[in-house]
Order: structure tokens, then sequence, then C-alpha cells
């Protein structure tokens, strides 16, 4: 039988664990310092519809730059293996993801070798997180017992998880070395059953594909 007590405790429980709840969007204490300035960046739409962290200046026409230096994306910083993502995941998603975005930019651009000249933007990109979090409640498991359940599986390591990957990147005006657009972007890959499952290259594709995809559709 459901006590009052067990009731008020699955509510406090609940509250803390909705406190929790997974953002789809990077906040101030996933930013990783990869960017200089942080406080211009405003919520803006994708073109596949998911929601970014962008600033464009608003004085520069980007439509006028047609060539662009790519420097390859790297991490930032420098990541740590776990039991749960190894240094070949760590690896394989970073080539994954220099093919993919590099791919997408020379769609819009003609790539150069050099960061000068007239017209020219240089690309600066970075991953800063790839990781695993628990999955965040759904709707169904807003009710006492539910939580009393979810909060368990949590606290035993047996709740589906979240893979992540966030990245950082700017484009700057190679003529005044000033940036002309920046973004933030947090991505979310296949589910983990538990948190006894390792990350895969695999799990995390779809992120990079959907970033891929918004820069070849931006503004069409």
């Amino acid at each position: 039988m459901l006590t009052i007590k067990h009731i008020s405790a699955g509510i406090l429980l609940g509250s803390l664990l909705l406190g929790g709840c997974t953002s789809k969007v990077a906040d101030n204490t996933e930013f990783s310092g990869f960017l200089s300035d942080y406080s211009h960046l405003q919520k803006a739409e994708s073109a596949s519809g998911q929601t970014v962290l962008r600033w464009i200046d608003p004085s520069v026409d980007i439509k006028q730059f047609t060539n662009l230096y790519y420097e390859p994306i790297k991490f930032h910083p420098t990541p740590k293996p776990t039991a749960q993502i190894s240094q070949d995941t760590l690896n394989k998603v970073l080539t994954y993801t220099n093919q993919n975005i590099k791919s997408a930019l020379g769609e819009r651009f003609t790539l150069v070798n050099s960061p000068k000249g007239a017209n020219t933007l240089i690309f600066r990109g970075a991953i800063t997180g790839v990781s695993t979090a628990d999955e965040g409640l759904q709707f169904y498991e807003v009710v006492p017992v539910a939580l009393v359940i979810a909060g368990t599986m949590a606290a035993t390591g047996n709740r589906d998880q979240d893979t992540q990957l966030f990245f950082e990147g700017q484009l700057i005006d190679a003529a005044t070395g000033k940036p002309v657009f920046e973004v933030v972007r947090k991505g979310f890959g296949k589910q983990l059953d538990n948190n006894a499952q390792k990350v895969t290259v695999e799990d995390l594709k779809k992120i990079v594909t959907d970033m891929a995809s918004d820069i070849t559709y931006y503004n069409k």
C-alpha cells in the first residue's frame, strides 16, 4: 500500500531528478573556452530544426566571402579516455567529424591553401566534449511510484544513457582577423542501455552528419 510518506519521498526525488534533466542546449557550465566570448550567443534554429547557440556579425554579409581556409577540427581540451569512451573511439570521432565538416564547407566555399586573401574566411572548430549522461525523465515517469523506480535505476547505473557531443566553431575574416560567425552546439547520438555499455563512433555519427547537413543547407 502506498503511504503519504512514500508519495512525499517520490515527489522530492522527482524534483531532484527533473532538475537534472539533460538540456538540449549547452549552458555556461559546458563552455570550453575555445571561443573567447560567449556572452553574445543567442539561441537559434539550425536548418534541420535543432536549437543551437549562434552569433553572426550584423555588420558583415557572409555571402561576400567565396573562399575558405579550413583549419582541422581538434579536441579542446584534450579528452581523457574512460572505461566507457576509449581513445580509439575519440580518434575515430575526430576523423569522421573532420571528413564530414570539411566536405560540407567545401560545398559552400572554395577551399584554399592559405589563410589570406580577399573574400576569404578561416574556419576554426573544436570538439569540446564527448560524454554520456543519464536520460532525462519521460512524461510517464513523472508520478511518485515511477520516480522512485527511475531514481533507483539511475543510482544503480541501469538507466538509459544519452551519448553527447559538444562542438564550438567560428568563421574568421582573413583580412581583419575578426570572427564574423560563431556557434556552440550540443548534439545527441544513440542511447545506451546503461553506464557499462561502451560508446562507439557509430553511436555518435548522426550528430556529425546533422551538423554537416546544417552547414550545407544553412540559409538556403
